[in-house]
C-alpha cells in the first residue's frame, strides 16, 4: 500500500468515527430531550427557573418562592420593619444560572404565562423542556473543550475516548434534565481548566503565566456566582498557583481579586436584605452538619436554629468517608476516573502533565471538604462537584491504563487488541446508560402521555388548575413551593415548621393586601420520605399531612375526617375550608374561597 493509500484509509477511518460520534451525539440528544423526558426533576431546579422567569419580567432577583427563614431574616435586618415583599430579594441561589436561563425565557417570551398554558393532553411542560435544552446546549459544550483540554493533555485519541465517555454517562444526562447549573458549572470549570493548564504550561517552561492564570481566575470566579459552594474548589486553585504558576502569588491574588470584585455587588445586596453576606443560602450548611437544612428554611425565627458543632471533626471525616463510598458514582460511574487516583503515582515524562494533576487534585479536596460541611445525599444532587471533575480525571486514568496497557505481550502480538482496553472502558461506563435506552424509548413510544415525575409533581393540574383557584395577587402556603411557583406562576410560602407561625404570616400577607388564599400538601411531606421521618419534620401538621392517605384508606370519607380530629388542624381548616382534589386525595388543595374559576 502507498503513502497516499495509507493516509486516505486513515482519513476515511477517522473521519467515520467522528461521523459515528456525532450520529449518537445528536440521537442522544434527541432522545433525552423528546422521547424520555418527563420534566425537571429537581426542587432547586424549578426553583431556579422561576426565578429566571421574574428576571425575565425585568423584576430583578425576585422570587416567588417565600421561606419562613427568609422572611425572619428580613425582619431582622430590619427591626421589625421588613416586609413579605423585602423577603423576595432572592438571597438564596447564586445569580449567573438564573441570570442564563432569564435571557433564554426572554427569547421564547418565556415571561408569558398564558402563551405557555398546558393542555389537557400534556404532561411536560413545554418550558421545562427550553430549561433542558438550554442544559444539554451546554453539555454538548463541555464535551467539545475538553475534547481541546484533553488533546492538549495528552493526545487526541485520549481526548476522543474521554468525549465519548461523557457523551455515554448516564449522570450527566441526568443533570442535564433536571433543571440545575451543573452542566453550566462544567462548561465554565473545563474553561477554565484549560487556561490553568496553559498557565501551567508556560510556568514549567519558565514563562510568566499571568494572562492565562487570570483567565483562568475569571472562570472560576464565574463558577463561583453559578454555585457558591465552588468557593471551596477555587481555594485549592488558588493555593496551587500560588506555588507552581508564574509569577508565583501574583497569579493566586488576582483570582482572588477578581472573586470579591464580582460577588461583592451580591454580599452587599445579601446583607442588605439578610444581615448576613452569605444570605439564607449560608443556612444551608445545617444540611450537613446535622439537621435539616429544609426544617431550618421552614424556620421563622433564626434564634429556634441550633447548629451543632460538636464533634465537627468527625462530623466531617464520616460525611467524607461517605462520599470516598460513593466516589465512583458521583463521578459519573467513568470506570477510569477513580484511577486518576492511581495515576498520581506515575511520574508523567511532560512536566505539565505531572503538574497539573497535583491541580486537580488540590481542587477536588477542597471541594470534598466543602460538600462534606454543607451536605451531599446523593449523585443528583444541587451540591454535587464531584462530577466536574469526573471527565479530566476519566482522562488522566484513560492515559495510565494505556500505559500499562501498551506493556503487555497482548496487544503487540494481536494487532487487533491494539485498543481493546478503550473499548472495554467505554462500554462498561455506557452500560447504565445503553442498557437503560429500550425501557426508556419503549414507555416514551408506546405512550401517548408520558408520566410526569409523579410523585411528588404533576405539572399539568398545578400549571392549569392553581391559576384558576387563586388570584395573581394571593399567596399559597405548600409543602411544594417550588412547584407551585414555576408551575402556576403563583407566590408560595414553605409550609412553616408551626402552626402559629403560619398565623402570623397570614397577618402579614393580609395587611400587605397579598391574602394567602389556600394550602397546598403533596406527596412531598408524607410519601416521598419514610413515614416516620415524614412525622418527625411536619410534627405539627402530622394530622393534614397524613389526612389524605386516611382519606383514601377509608374511602367514602370526605378529605378533612382526620385533621379534624386535631382541635389546631381543626383552626386551620376553619379558615381553608373548601377541598379541591387534584390528583385524587394524595395533592389536596384547601382554599379559603369557594372553588371556582377566580384566577386568570
Amino acid at each position: 500500500m502507498s503513502p497516499s493509500d495509507s493516509n486516505n484509509t486513515f482519513n476515511a477511518a477517522v473521519l467515520t468515527r467522528r461521523v459515528l460520534f456525532f450520529v449518537v451525539l445528536i440521537g442522544l440528544t434527541l432522545i433525552h430531550l423528546l422521547i424520555t423526558f418527563r420534566g425537571l426533576s429537581t426542587a432547586t431546579g424549578m426553583d431556579q427557573a422561576q426565578l429566571a422567569r421574574e428576571l425575565a419580567r425585568n423584576n430583578g432577583f425576585t422570587t416567588k418562592v417565600l421561606r419562613p427563614m427568609s422572611i425572619g431574616q428580613s425582619q431582622s435586618a430590619t427591626e421589625g420593619e421588613g416586609t413579605l415583599v423585602m423577603a423576595s430579594r432572592d438571597s438564596y441561589h447564586s445569580p449567573l444560572h438564573p441570570v442564563l436561563l432569564a435571557a433564554i425565557l426572554k427569547v421564547v417570551d418565556g415571561g408569558n404565562a398564558d402563551k405557555w398554558r398546558m393542555t389537557s393532553e400534556e404532561t411536560v411542560y413545554r418550558l421545562d423542556r427550553v430549561i433542558a435544552a438550554s442544559s444539554v446546549i451546554l453539555f454538548l459544550l463541555s464535551i467539545g473543550v475538553t475534547y481541546l483540554l484533553v488533546c492538549r493533555i495528552f493526545d487526541s485519541k485520549i481526548a476522543g475516548v474521554t468525549a465519548l465517555l461523557m457523551l455515554l454517562c448516564d449522570l450527566f444526562w441526568q443533570y442535564s434534565q433536571s433543571g440545575l447549573p451543573q452542566m453550566f458549572m462544567l462548561f465554565l470549570f473545563t474553561c477554565a481548566c484549560y487556561f490553568a493548564f496553559r498557565a501551567v504550561e508556560i510556568s514549567e517552561d519558565g514563562g510568566i503565566a499571568l494572562v492565562p492564570a487570570l483567565i483562568a481566575g475569571l472562570f472560576f470566579s464565574l463558577l463561583v456566582l453559578t454555585h457558591w459552594l465552588a468557593v471551596w474548589l477555587v481555594l485549592g486553585y488558588v493555593i496551587y498557583a500560588a506555588i507552581a504558576i508564574r509569577p508565583r502569588g501574583i497569579a493566586a491574588l488576582g483570582t482572588l481579586v477578581l472573586l470579591l470584585l464580582l460577588s461583592s455587588y451580591f454580599l452587599i445586596k445579601n446583607t442588605e436584605y439578610t444581615g448576613s453576606p452569605g444570605g439564607t443560602a449560608l443556612l444551608a450548611i445545617h444540611n450537613g452538619l446535622g439537621g435539616s437544612e429544609a426544617d431550618v428554611m421552614r424556620t421563622y425565627d433564626p434564634g429556634d436554629t441550633f447548629l451543632d458543632l460538636r464533634n465537627l471533626i468527625l462530623k466531617i471525616l464520616r460525611v467524607s468517608l461517605l462520599q470516598a463510598n460513593g466516589l465512583y458514582a458521583n463521578l459519573g460511574a467513568m470506570l477510569t476516573a477513580p484511577i486518576f487516583f492511581l495515576a498520581l503515582l506515575h511520574p508523567f515524562k511532560r512536566k505539565s502533565i505531572a503538574s497539573f494533576r497535583w491541580c486537580l487534585l488540590l481542587m477536588w479536596v477542597f471541594a470534598s471538604l466543602g460538600m462534606a460541611i454543607f451536605g451531599l445525599s446523593g449523585a443528583v444532587d444541587p451540591n454535587q462537584l464531584h462530577i466536574l471533575f469526573g471527565p479530566l480525571m476519566a482522562a488522566y486514568g484513560l492515559a495510565f491504563v494505556a500505559i500499562l496497557w501498551s506493556k503487555l505481550t497482548l496487544p503487540t502480538s494481536i494487532p487487533q487488541l491494539r485498543n481493546a482496553h478503550f473499548a472495554i472502558i467505554v462500554l462498561i461506563s455506557g452500560g447504565p446508560l445503553l442498557l437503560g435506552l429500550p425501557s426508556g424509548l419503549k414507555m416514551g413510544l408506546s405512550n401517548d402521555k408520558l408520566p410526569p415525575h409523579w410523585p411528588p409533581y404533576y405539572p399539568s393540574t398545578l400549571n392549569t388548575r392553581l391559576p384558576k383557584y387563586s388570584l395573581d395577587n394571593e399567596i399559597i402556603v405548600s409543602d411544594q413551593p417550588w412547584a407551585v411557583a414555576w408551575y402556576a406562576d403563583r407566590k408560595s410560602i414553605w409550609l412553616p415548621k408551626k402552626v402559629e407561625t403560619l398565623e402570623r404570616l397570614e397577618a402579614m400577607a393580609e395587611a400587605e393586601d397579598t391574602p394567602v388564599t389556600g394550602l397546598l400538601i403533596s406527596p412531598v411531606s408524607h410519601s416521598v420520605d419514610p413515614m416516620l421521618s415524614n412525622y418527625r419534620s411536619y410534627t405539627e401538621w402530622a394530622p393534614l399531612i397524613f389526612d389524605g392517605w386516611a382519606t383514601l384508606a377509608l374511602r367514602n370519607r370526605r378529605a378533612g375526617f382526620l385533621a379534624l380530629q386535631d382541635d389546631e388542624m381543626k383552626g386551620v381548616l376553619a379558615r381553608y375550608p373548601h377541598e379541591a382534589y387534584l390528583v385524587n386525595a394524595l395533592l389536596i388543595y384547601w382554599s379559603s374561597q369557594p372553588i371556582l374559576d377566580r384566577g386568570e
